[in-house]
């Protein structure tokens, strides 16, 4: 199956959390259901099994069905799938395998080496290349991934590689790096740049050149807006939105998914908020500090429909 040609990368681009039922059983129908939800309100494409997608606690059977199910839900809306892998050929095979099953590109950040090299990232991605035919988004998050690519690495990627369509910068201090990026394209191929983190630093990143948003957050409503605000040159608009929302942002991002599961079956997406073992679902503690989180952001309003997002 070919690649959607028309996809910009560039807006908002949610990545979704991974449904599992409380016995940890995959979850298609919420999966489904969350993919149909992001449509609804806009968003400019979709990305599955992200590196806070749980991907890792998956069986292979798993990942083919979750790509699947994503893609039948989306219809006509992009699809990016995350194929990260700490082996080169297993990410050329699962990227391959994304994009017969109807992938529209996808997502790849370098695995950590026991010796850290430049040129080792260079030839993972120079194979991936010459191997794989569709788009690829290239990831860079450190924290994650533990493989610091500095600007120039990056750059020279993006120069050598013409089926590097968009970068994910999560390396922070992400403004700059964003900022950094966006300069050293000037005079030469350019690809979008989007945010990530969570949407925690998405005002600044925007501010330094951002094209838009690839992360997860229960309200892609709020991220849109804040887009759509920037884009037409309201900034008083931006930043009242984000300020409005960002404590939700804060406490949404802290490690793991367990509070971004909760919202989400809160808003009626996900059955359960099960994360899949060795991973923590949301605690009691952390359950009513949400409660009374999302009370005061949203005045009591249920938030279980799209939102109409306002900056007060």
């Amino acid at each position: 199956m070919l690649m959607r040609p028309t996809f910009n990368y560039t807006g908002v681009i949610p990545i979704l959390a991974t449904p599992f039922n409380d016995d940890e059983s995959l979850d298609l129908d919420s999966l489904a259901r969350i993919v149909e939800f992001n449509a609804s309100v806009g968003v400019d494409g979709v990305t599955v099994l992200g590196l806070l997608g749980e991907s890792n606690r998956l069986t292979d059977e798993e990942r083919t069905d979750i790509v699947g199910c994503a893609v039948e839900a989306a219809g006509s809306l992009p699809v990016i799938v995350g194929t990260s892998h700490t082996g080169t050929a297993a990410t050329i095979a699962l990227s391959d395998q994304a994009l017969q099953l109807g992938a529209t590109a996808v997502m790849i950040t370098p695995s950590a080496q026991p010796v850290p090299s430049d040129k080792a990232v260079i030839e993972y991605f120079e194979r991936i290349a010459r191997e794989f035919p569709g788009a690829i988004v290239l990831q860079d998050h450190p924290a994650i991934s533990q493989v610091h690519m500095s600007v120039d690495l990056i750059l020279r990627l993006v120069r050598e590689i013409p089926t590097i369509v968009a970068i994910k910068a999560e390396a922070l201090p992400s403004p700059a790096r964003i900022g950094a990026l966006k300069k050293g394209m000037a005079e030469g191929r350019r690809v979008p740049v989007l945010t990530g983190l969570g949407g925690l630093y998405g005002l600044f990143d925007l501010e330094r050149g951002s094209d838009g948003f690839n992360t997860g957050f229960a309200f892609p409503e709020v991220l849109i807006a804040i887009v759509r605000a920037h884009r037409d040159g309201d900034e008083e608009m931006a930043r009242a939105l984000y300020e409005r929302y960002l404590p939700l942002i804060v406490f949404e991002q802290q490690p793991g998914v367990a509070i971004r599961k909760e919202i989400l079956r809160r808003r009626g997406l996900l059955r359960s908020n099960r994360v899949r073992h060795p991973g923590a679902t949301i605690d009691p503690m952390a359950a009513a500090q949400l409660e009374r989180l999302l009370n005061a952001t949203f005045d009591g309003a249920p938030i279980d429909a799209q939102l109409m997002v306002t900056a007060g």
